[in-house]
């Protein structure tokens, strides 16, 4: 497929050390995707991949024309690897899927058919068992999901991740939006565009290990909460509220005792209200610094990634006899 081929669908799969993973991902999409009479482009992401997962890409596009794979210099995270997918694919539909077989390429044919039937833009992929995750990431996933639709409005679909189908016009807004720290999760419903969900069970992992452990879902939760909701900011407010209460009331209590007649042990008490407001303050502060953080990156204008190679420009180039 040459560089300026428009296919009707691209598959944007980011990858990062899936190099046991990915021949089983080949071999149970491509007969999906050459099933379903329509032109297709599969742009895997290379996140700066440290195992042999470029060599086995480069493998597999040999003997596979429509995988496209674009490689990023260093490992920029999962969602800058979508964000690079969706700013390079060229379809007319865009389906983001993870390596991982977790999630069902099988479902695809029905995200196309609701789109096209339905005249939508976007199509979650919305797991209805996940019994094959562990009691704690079901517990962490039900919370993170509860707290995103307070936050971010009630249009967050639950269980929801990011195995959607969009539209190009979906494609096109979503990367005319200026986010340095993308949630596409909650950054597709925010769109307000005409939307459904296919609803499939998600599956164990296929091969390999998990890239997203507890410091990652926690990376993702703030990066969730500080770019969709200015609530913690009010937590300054409302804890220092109580702490004048709190204050006013202890006050109160102490001349109490004191009119009484009362000795009132002062050192135990105030260590413990110093300690207390002290957390307090450096709590405050370290939710500002988030919101501090994340408008110093988004002055500096740095690329949240790097491209270092796309097949389809270096297919092009020797096409046309231009040296690499």
């Amino acid at each position: 497929m040459s560089v300026d081929a428009m296919p009707e669908l691209s598959v944007v799969v980011p990858v990062f050390n899936e190099e046991d993973v990915l021949p089983l991902f080949a071999e149970r999409i491509r007969p999906v995707l050459d099933g379903l009479g329509l032109s297709y482009e599969v742009l895997a992401v290379d996140d700066g991949s440290r195992d042999a997962t470029p060599a086995v890409l480069e493998t597999m596009r040999r003997a596979w024309s429509q995988l496209r794979v674009v490689r990023l210099r260093r490992n920029a995270g999962h969602q800058y690897a979508l964000t690079a997918g969706l700013h390079r694919a060229r379809g007319r539909y865009v389906v983001s899927i993870d390596v991982d077989l977790q999630d069902p390429p099988e479902v695809i044919a029905a995200m196309l058919r609701l789109a096209d039937d339905e005249r939508l833009d976007v199509v979650h992929g919305v797991r209805t068992d996940r019994s094959t995750d562990s009691p704690f990431k079901r517990w962490t996933a039900g919370w993170y999901y509860r707290l995103m639709r307070r936050l971010a409005g009630a249009e967050v679909p639950a269980d929801a991740g990011d195995f959607r189908l969009l539209s190009r016009t979906a494609v096109d807004a979503l990367t005319e939006l200026p986010e340095h720290a993308p949630v596409y999760r909650l950054l597709v419903p925010w769109l307000g565009l005409p939307s459904g969900e296919v609803r499939y069970t998600r599956q164990p992992r296929a091969a390999g290990h998990s890239k997203y452990p507890l410091a990652k879902m926690l990376r993702l939760t703030f990066d969730s909460i500080t770019g969709f909701s200015a609530a913690p900011l009010r937590v300054a407010t409302w804890l220092g509220c109580a702490g004048i209460v709190l204050c006013l009331a202890t006050g109160a209590a102490a001349l109490a005792a004191y009119l009484w007649g009362s000795v009132v042990p002062g050192w135990t008490s105030m260590l413990v209200a110093m300690v207390f407001l002290g957390a307090l303050q450096l709590l405050c502060l370290g939710l500002l610094g988030e919101y501090v953080a994340r408008t110093f990156t988004a002055v500096q204008g740095r690329p949240a990634y790097v491209v270092a190679y796309d097949s389809a420009i270096a297919d092009a180039r020797r096409r046309a006899g231009v040296p690499s």
